[in-house]
């Protein structure tokens, strides 16, 4: 990947921020879109957009997605390259209350960016997509050859359909396409609405933290500088279709090959922040799965990814960065 400019869409978000940064980190200019939306605090976006700002090659774009003719225009204007597809409406339990924001977002959205790519000659798009895609398969570990046609939320299903979204853009078009499921990301400037934060902060406040399924839950937890090693590789290996006439389309799993038992992480925060939790038991929840495992091996095979940081490490680097951020 020479030095040239990299669309990433969700750059004041959580992965993209730390994709951004790394990318120019490594001598890349980087424009970075995002819509800002109140999802979360966005106050969180702001800082870390504030951190993006303070490098001179980037620009900062706020668009949403859904807006096609802003979308258009950004594409025709830079002809990107690559593009980082990292931004939608993120998020299982939303989905059941929200579902449209989740059609604007993680379909038109997606449209509108596979049709910027076509129409300007983007040479590489790598996207998000989820574990969720998987759903409740009772096959561990999660492997990209299984079949993922069955999700419980309208957030899962939203992402396999970019899954195949971009793939018919790769057959019909031989526009390259990688798609990610991430794994439960974790790490300094997380998502507030993800486990380890929301257990962080009502630990440090006292209040209790809800176990669903009765605690009894196992998540491939991804440090979020393994996910970003991984995505700087993947954007470097341009698909090209395995066999000939194949669709240049690959998918990937991007976890810590891992699971750790939920109370088991509980109890690391617990050391970290030098206090006790107060458990609330609770049975499971519409779209939530017992499990998450990650099998990396063509991850391995393709760009020699292996994680680095244990959910010990992980979590004491977020807990540095949470009392840092809170000012406690």
């Amino acid at each position: 990947m020479s030095d040239h400019t990299i669309l990433v869409t969700g750059a004041a978000g959580f992965i993209g921020f730390h994709a951004a940064r790394r990318l120019l980190d490594a001598g890349h200019r980087v424009v970075g879109l995002d819509n800002l939306n109140d999802y979360y605090d966005p106050a969180l976006k702001q800082a870390r957009l504030d951190r993006l700002r303070g490098h001179p090659a980037f620009s900062f774009v706020q668009a949403d997605l859904k807006d096609r003719g802003s979308i258009r225009e950004l594409f025709a204007r830079h002809r990107f390259p690559v593009v980082l597809h990292l931004a939608a409406q993120a998020g299982v339990r939303y989905s059941i209350e929200h579902p449209h924001a989740y059609a604007d977002a993680n379909l038109e959205g997606f449209v509108n960016v596979l049709e910027g790519c076509r129409h300007h000659q983007c040479g590489h798009l790598v996207y998000a997509s989820s574990s969720s895609v998987y759903g409740n398969n009772s096959k561990v570990p999660f492997s990209v050859h299984d079949r993922a046609d069955h999700p419980i939320s309208l957030y899962a299903a939203t992402k396999r359909a970019n899954e195949l979204m971009a793939h018919s853009y790769s057959h019909l078009y031989r526009l390259p396409t990688s798609g990610l499921r991430f794994f439960t990301v974790y790490g300094p400037w997380g998502r507030p609405d993800m486990a380890i934060y929301l257990f962080a902060k009502a630990i440090l406040e006292g209040k209790p933290i809800k176990l669903f399924n009765h605690g009894k839950m196992r998540r491939d937890f991804t440090y979020v500088d393994d996910v970003s090693n991984v995505i700087l590789r993947i954007m470097d290996r341009i698909p090209a279709g395995r066999e000939a006439g194949a669709a240049p389309a690959q998918i990937y799993n991007v976890g810590n090959n891992r699971p750790e038992e939920l109370m088991h992480v509980v109890a690391v925060l617990e050391k970290e922040l030098g206090r006790p939790a107060i458990r609330e038991m609770l049975p499971m929840q519409p779209g939530d799965v017992m499990e998450t495992f990650a099998d990396i091996d063509d991850l391995q095979r393709d760009v020699g990814f292996r994680p680095q940081t244990s959910i010990e490490q992980g979590i004491h680097n977020f807990v540095a960065w949470y009392r840092d951020y809170q000012g406690i």
